[in-house]
């Protein structure tokens, strides 16, 4: 293919790509591409493709034991993406990129860490201690929001007062029109309890919102109506709890948790979460399902005999 040409598909490519990525893949492809640079330019080796399978293989090793297996498989998408946009093969599908990275889980384990738990019963509690001031209405709805929907972070942030859909018995459906597990939009609802619909209400009225403002904004009065970053919502769980390990997911954790301790099945527990595949779910409630497991209920079923009986 003459040179020109595969400029064009290059620039194409990137243009499409642009269109057809979300802003944070697009922005999380930089990162890892501008890092890889500066490792290779550490080394004095070339970060430009076609990359040699050796060098990607080394980058692995180099990461091992500082990120999570899970990041560096991130991080791989990145120089498979980088190659894509290149259409040439990508040298994270060869054996010595495969053999490193299944080194590196087997030395320093393939566990994510997950967000500490943050029940309902918590949330209520802080909610409790809320007042009536402007930021505490704001406050209240994001711990409403964040306990009752177990929506992401990011998702939390990209509610609009139009996507309050109320339901006749005082409870609220959300209309999520993009998420992370759904990227072409085809849209779903998340769950908010007629105590959580009331907090939001008020706090709309409270703030003046229009159908089209992000229902989490700023508390100030005259303040821009854009939505709440993410780590924003965060600070403002750790800081109604008292809590500093939390963060907005630990409210998906804990719903979880408390759906498996109320008996809930898993199908309706993915329902809630709007989960595909019941993986993640269960991981969430491992430790939780661990004392609940045949193991517990024969050993909690034999103590309770007497042993003379056994």
């Amino acid at each position: 293919m003459p040179d020109n040409q595969r400029e064009k598909l290059i620039e194409e490519y990137r243009v499409r790509s642009e269109a057809a990525f979300a802003p944070a893949t697009l922005k999380n492809y930089r990162m890892i591409i501008r890092l890889f640079g500066e490792w290779c330019e550490q080394r004095d080796l070339s970060p430009q493709p076609p990359i040699a399978p050796s060098t990607v293989a080394a980058w692995v090793d180099d990461m091992g034991g500082k990120l999570t297996a899970n990041t560096i498989e991130t991080r791989l998408w990145g120089i498979a993406e980088l190659h894509r946009s290149h259409f040439l093969p990508s040298p994270t599908t060869h054996r010595l990129v495969e053999l490193s990275l299944k080194a590196i889980k087997r030395k320093y384990g393939s566990v994510t860490k997950q967000a500490p738990p943050l029940g309902k019963k918590d949330v209520l509690a802080a909610i409790a201690r809320l007042g009536d001031s402007r930021i505490e209405k704001r406050d209240k709805a994001v711990l409403w929001i964040a306990t009752d929907s177990w929506c992401r972070a990011s998702e939390i942030c990209k509610f609009r007062v139009k996507d309050l859909q109320r339901q006749e018995d005082g409870s609220s459906l959300l209309f999520l029109a993009r998420s992370k597990t759904d990227q072409d939009g085809q849209g779903a609802y998340a769950f908010l309890s007629g105590s959580g619909t009331a907090a939001v209400i008020d706090w709309i009225d409270e703030a003046g919102l229009k159908a089209n403002d992000p229902i989490l904004t700023k508390s100030q009065k005259g303040g821009q109506r854009t939505p709440l970053d993410p780590a924003t919502v965060s600070r403002i769980i750790r800081r109604c709890t008292g809590r500093k390990d939390v963060s907005a997911h630990s409210t998906r954790v804990g719903g979880v948790q408390d759906a498996f301790r109320l008996g809930c099945d898993l199908s309706s527990i993915m329902v809630a979460g709007r989960w595909t595949s019941p993986e993640m779910p269960a991981r969430y409630a491992r430790r939780l399902l661990a004392s609940q497991s045949a193991a517990a209920k024969v050993s909690a079923a034999f103590l309770e005999k007497d042993e003379s009986a056994i």
